[in-house]
C-alpha cells in the first residue's frame, strides 16, 4: 500500500487506531515496524501480529488470483461466446460481479473500517473460491484451459516455469490456485495445530473449527481464518496497542534506555548532593558554591526522562528510540506536536527541581565542622 500523503496525516489531528497501523496508514515511530518491534521486544507476542499480518497475506493472495482469472476470463469473452460454453459463460457471469478488485490491504472482517461493499466482495469472493475448489470440470479456470488446450499444443511450445507455479492461461498469471492452498496450510501448521512451531493461543473451539475446514473439508478461502484474526486483532487492540501508544506517542525511549537513566540520575544526585554539603559544611563562599548546579542539572534531567519516560533534547530534534540506542526520525505529525509538548513540559519540571536545590544549598549558611 501507498504510504499515505501528507493532507491525510494532517487531517488526522489524534492518535491513530490499531486498523491504521496495520494497514500501514501511519508513519514512525508509530507505524507498523515500530508496532513489530514492540509486540518483539516488549510484549514477546511477536506470532500474534505475524499471525495477523500472514491471514492479511493470506487474503490479498486471494484477491490477487480472483482478479487475474477475471482478467483472463475478460480477454478470452470473445471465444467464450462463439463456444457457447454454459461453464464458461457462469464463469464470466460470476467473475463479473467482483469488478476489478483493488489489492489493498485487508482489515479484521467485521472492522467499523471496512466498508459494506468490501465485506460483500469478500464474502462473494469466499464463495466463489470454495465453488472453485470444489469443482473440477465448471471452474473457470478450467473452462478456459479446456478452450485453448488444443491451440496450446498446435501452435506454442509449453513454457516452462520461472519460479512461481502457474495454471492458468492468462500470460503473466502469477497466482496460481494452488499458492492459495498452500499459504492456508502454511498458516495451520505455523500457528493452529497443537504443538506447531509458532503455536498461538486461541478457544480450542475455534481451532478445531479450523482444523476441520482446511483438511476435512478442503477449504482454504479466507473466512476460513476470520473468527481467528478477529479474536487475535481484538486481542492485541486490547491488551498491546495502548502500551505501544503509550510508550512511542506519549514517550520515546525504550525500557532498557529508562533504567539506564534512572542509574544515571541517581548517581548524579550522590555526586550533588555530597558536593553539596561539603561546600555548606566547610563554608565555601558562594561562587564556590554555584558548581553544584550541574550535578543537579545532570540528575534532575535524567530523573524526569526515567519518569516521563522521554528524552526532551530528542524529542525536540524529532527523534525517537526503537531499539536500545537506534534512533529514528519522528514522520508522524501528530505525535511529533505532542512529544514537543511533553518536552516542554518535562524541561520545565526538570528546571524547577535543579533551581530548588541550587537554591537551597547555594543560599544557606554555612558552618565550619
Amino acid at each position: 500500500m501507498a504510504s499515505p500523503s501528507m493532507i491525510d496525516l494532517e487531517q488526522r489531528n489524534r492518535l491513530p487506531t490499531l486498523f491504521e497501523v496495520l494497514s500501514r496508514r501511519t508513519l514512525a515511530p508509530v507505524d507498523l515496524f515500530s508496532f513489530y518491534i514492540y509486540m518483539r521486544d516488549q510484549q514477546r507476542s511477536v506470532d500474534y501480529l505475524d499471525f495477523w499480518l500472514d491471514v492479511s497475506q493470506h487474503m490479498s493472495l486471494c484477491r490477487h488470483y480472483v482478479r487475474e482469472l477475471r482478467r483472463s476470463v475478460l480477454v478470452a469473452t470473445p471465444d467464450l461466446e462463439k463456444t457457447n460454453s454454459k461453464g464458461s459463460s457462469a464463469a464470466l457471469e460470476t467473475l463479473e460481479h467482483f469488478g476489478d478488485i483493488p489489492l489493498v490491504e485487508a482489515g479484521p472482517s467485521h472492522h467499523e473500517f471496512q466498508g459494506i461493499d468490501d465485506k460483500d466482495v469478500d464474502q462473494r469472493l469466499s464463495a466463489f473460491l470454495r465453488s472453485d475448489g470444489n469443482t473440477s470440470g465448471h471452474s473457470p479456470k478450467s473452462s478456459l484451459g479446456s478452450q485453448n488446450a488444443a491451440r496450446t499444443q498446435s501452435n506454442e511450445q509449453p513454457r516452462t516455469s520461472s519460479g512461481t507455479r502457474n495454471d492458468s492461461t492468462s500470460p503473466g498469471h502469477t497466482v496460481a490456485r494452488a499458492d492459495i492452498r498452500a499459504s492456508a496450510e502454511k498458516i495451520l501448521y505455523t500457528y493452529l495445530l497443537p504443538g506447531a512451531e509458532r503455536e498461538i493461543v486461541l478457544p480450542e473451539p475455534m481451532v478445531s473449527s479450523i482444523i476441520n475446514l482446511i483438511e476435512d473439508d478442503g477449504r482454504d478461502d479466507p473466512e476460513v481464518f476470520d473468527p481467528a484474526k478477529d479474536y487475535v486483532f481484538q486481542a492485541m487492540e486490547r491488551d498491546a496497542f495502548p502500551g505501544f501508544l503509550q510508550a512511542k506517542a506519549l514517550g520515546n525511549l525504550v525500557p532498557l534506555s529508562i533504567v539506564a537513566r534512572l542509574a544515571f540520575a541517581l548517581i548524579s544526585f550522590g555526586g550533588g548532593f555530597w558536593g553539596a554539603f561539603y561546600v555548606v559544611l566547610r563554608n565555601k563562599p558562594r561562587h564556590i558554591r554555584c558548581w553544584v548546579i550541574l550535578p543537579f542539572i545532570v540528575a534532575a534531567y535524567f530523573l524526569v526522562s526515567y519518569q516521563y519516560k522521554i528524552d526532551p533534547v530528542m524529542a525536540f530534534l524529532g527523534y525517537s528510540e526503537y531499539t536500545f540506542m537506534s534512533w529514528s526520525p519522528i514522520r508522524e505529525p501528530y505525535v511529533r506536536k505532542l512529544l514537543n509538548k511533553r518536552s516542554t513540559a518535562t524541561m520545565g519540571i526538570a528546571a524547577f527541581v535543579t533551581a530548588a536545590l541550587s537554591v537551597l544549598f547555594i543560599f544557606v549558611p554555612g558552618t565550619m565542622l
